[in-house]
Parts: C-alpha cells; structure tokens; sequence
C-alpha cells in the first residue's frame, strides 16, 4: 500500500496505511478471536503503550506513513496533531474490539465486513484530522494548565 501513495498529498491516502491493516488482519483470524480485544487491554495500559509504540516505531514503512501524514498536515500545530493522532488510535483500536466482541457473541455490527470497518475508519480518521482548530483563549488556557 505504500508504494502506491508514495509521494502522495492526499491525507486519506496516508491515514488507510495505518488503519487497513489491522482490520485486514483481524478478517484472516476466524471467529471467535481476542487479538482485538486484547490490544485495547495493552493499549490502556501506560507501560505496555510504551513499549508497543517504541516496538512499532522502529519499522521504516510505519515511521515513513508517519512522516508522509505530517506532511499532509503540516499547517496544524504539533500539538494538535499529537492529540488527534491520540484519538486515531482508540478510533482504531475500539473499533475493531467492538466489531470483534459482536462477532464473538453473534450480534449485529455496524459494518457488514472488516474491509468496510477500514473503509469506515479511514474516513472518520480523516474527518478528524482535517477538522477545523478551535483556538484556545488564554483565560482557558490558564485553568486547564495548573
């Protein structure tokens, strides 16, 4: 996927790098599975987020979609992008252990296939990163920072 985007300025080209392999994956695994579910235990857990990111972030194609994507978004400031890139993370995670935990029990799931639960969340995904910035007034500013 990322030699066909290679070069691209697109941002929903870069966010699908991210996303379609773990729903990609998760659709391989049959059912019932707990990777999913699974991942968002050792996601919320501050040590064990650590230590997959760092794992993570040593893989050039990850570290390239990365870079390409803060191309994309060069104009927002780091800080937001920090924190949408935050919220991209549960958006993926807790999606797919949703999806996932309605297989499992057999109940209905908002997308009919793993392939349209990437296509849901790179669109979202890429919702959030290209949202407008609310700027922050400094009275604001000074209650939320002690």
């Amino acid at each position: 996927m990322l030699e066909e985007i290679r070069g691209s300025r697109e941002v929903r080209d870069w966010v699908a790098c991210p996303v379609r392999p773990a729903p990609e994956h998760l659709a391989t695994l049959g059912l019932p599975s707990w990777y999913a579910r699974f991942a968002v235990q050792v996601m919320t857990d501050p040590l064990l987020r650590a230590i997959v990111t760092d794992e993570a972030l040593t893989r050039e194609p990850l570290r390239e979609t990365l870079y390409g994507l803060g191309r994309c978004l060069d104009t927002l400031p780091a800080e937001v992008r920090a924190q949408r890139g935050d919220m991209a993370r549960q958006l993926i995670t807790h999606t797919c252990a949703e999806r996932e935990r309605a297989l499992a029990e057999g109940t209905s799931t908002r997308q009919p296939s793993w392939d349209d639960t990437a296509g849901a969340l790179t669109d979202a995904i890429t919702g959030l990163l290209l949202a407008p910035v609310t700027p922050r007034s400094p009275a604001k500013e000074a209650r939320t920072n002690p």
